[in-house]
């Protein structure tokens, strides 16, 4: 700049002017250049400029959660990487929640626990487009990640979506499509989320947040709630809890991180909502459904014993009813208990095994089903009927007290809630019955 003024103005200077101006110029441009190498370095250091060509400054990765749907396996929200390469102009996706219903066997591994699901890479906008169509809430975060943790962790889910290496076991908790998303990040980040997030207790269990987010939905409650065994009570930390996808975004907000120099920094650079479902969010707790429960058990069993009271005063349909009602349950509960001890002792869902359950729904019901027809209608069997009930109904009563032992304080108040009156009563029905028909009139032998 000194060199063109001085250009454009010495045609105008006499001979000595011009001289000193020309000395005064070359003596600010050497000052200029030596500022200019003071200052070069400075502008080197600064962040933007000294990345700018390091492996992985091309990429930003973002956290996209998925809210929750109105589908079964949608309950439970949903997660992806979101890796942007600018120097390839891509938006790519990674989920590890890809499974195909029409899969050999499907049924068959689902039942046993070993679902196979699988991880994929999809196009941003197809990804957007598939989840605003479900009316399901879209959260991004970007993730403070330096370039080198970026470049890692794309290397990372470009093998794990080779054919080779996508197919897994799935599990709903332990092995799932956010806790394999965690653990991509965390091998990312060095083991700092683990490290970071393992011995922070929440409060919540595997249970409670099953309850939690299928609460609206009885039937599916009350299974849940059946065939879950004692591991589903155990305190979880936010490591674990990160199995779910909304919870897992809410947990990263309060992770800090260490960054290149070592300084603590928030996992969570930003975050923006993509979309918003025109529907209630999660519910923060699950609902309380025990005195309904009770209230069920205590209405069934109180039936059984108005039916049984009308059938001794020799009303037929009183005395079937009755028969009909105590053989179902036992039916019921028997099937249910063989289940249980199936999926404890034959499955890999490990979450259903060590059942309390199994003491309120015991599988020997079975045969209490095929007794109490025959000794109630038959008068065959009588003896063995009336024991068998009365153990069903004593290991339940059993089941109760045993509340109150650490090791026996698995979380299945409703079961018990429901099961142990009914029990009890299927128990009177058959002795009432069974007596009324020994020392019954002989006009009443027809019944």
């Amino acid at each position: 700049m000194a060199t063109l003024l001085v250009t454009d103005f010495k045609m105008h200077l006499t001979p000595m002017k011009a001289r000193i101006l020309i000395l005064s110029s070359l003596l600010i441009s050497s000052v200029g250049f030596t500022l200019n190498a003071q200052v070069v370095p400075l502008v080197s250091r600064l962040p933007g400029a000294a990345v700018s060509n390091e492996p992985g400054s091309n990429l930003t990765v973002y956290l996209l959660t998925f809210g929750w749907g109105n589908e079964v396996w949608e309950r439970f929200g949903h997660n992806a990487i979101w890796i942007k390469d600018r120097a390839h102009g891509t938006d790519t996706t990674y989920n590890w929640g890809m499974f195909d219903f029409n899969q050999p066997h499907f049924l068959r591994r689902f039942l046993t626990g070993d679902t196979r699901y699988w991880m994929e890479g999809i196009d941003l906008d197809a990804m957007l487009k598939y989840y605003k169509a479900r009316n399901r809430s879209i959260l991004s975060q970007e993730l403070n990640l330096t370039p080198a943790q970026r470049l890692k962790l794309q290397q990372f889910v470009q093998w794990n979506a080779l054919p080779q290496n996508k197919f897994y076991r799935y599990d709903y908790y332990r092995d799932n499509c956010s806790t394999r998303l965690r653990d991509a990040l965390d091998h990312a980040l060095g083991g700092q989320l683990q490290t970071g997030t393992v011995t922070r207790l929440t409060g919540g269990t595997y249970r409670t947040h099953t309850q939690r987010l299928l609460g609206d939905n009885v039937p599916l409650y009350t299974g849940a709630t059946f065939a879950l065994g004692h591991p589903a009570d155990k305190p979880l930390s936010m490591w674990q809890e990160m199995f779910l996808p909304v919870r897992m975004a809410n947990d990263l907000r309060i992770v800090r991180i260490a960054d290149s120099t070592g300084t603590q920094i928030p996992l969570v650079r930003s975050e923006m909502a993509l979309f918003t479902a025109g529907r209630a969010p999660e519910p923060p707790e699950p609902p309380d459904y025990f005195p309904w429960y009770v209230a069920t058990g205590i209405l069934i069993a109180a039936g059984l014993i108005a039916l049984v009271r009308s059938a001794e005063w020799g009303h037929k349909i009183a005395f079937f009813a009755a028969t009909a009602i105590a053989t179902l349950w036992s039916l019921v509960a028997g099937l249910a208990g063989t289940a249980l001890v199936i999926a404890w002792l034959f499955t890999k869902h490990y979450f259903m095994s060590r059942n309390e359950n199994l003491m309120h729904v015991d599988p020997l019901s079975i045969a209490l089903a095929v007794l109490i027809p025959l000794s109630v209608y038959g008068l065959r069997g009588v003896t063995r009927a009336r024991k068998l009930a009365g153990f069903v109904a004593a290991l339940s009563l059993f089941g109760f007290v045993l509340q109150g032992i650490p090791l026996f304080d698995q979380k299945n108040g409703e079961i018990i809630g429901l099961a142990l009156p009914i029990n009890l009563a299927v128990w009177w029905t058959v002795y009432r019955l069974t007596s009324y028909r020994r020392t019954s009139l002989p006009s009443s032998a027809a019944l």
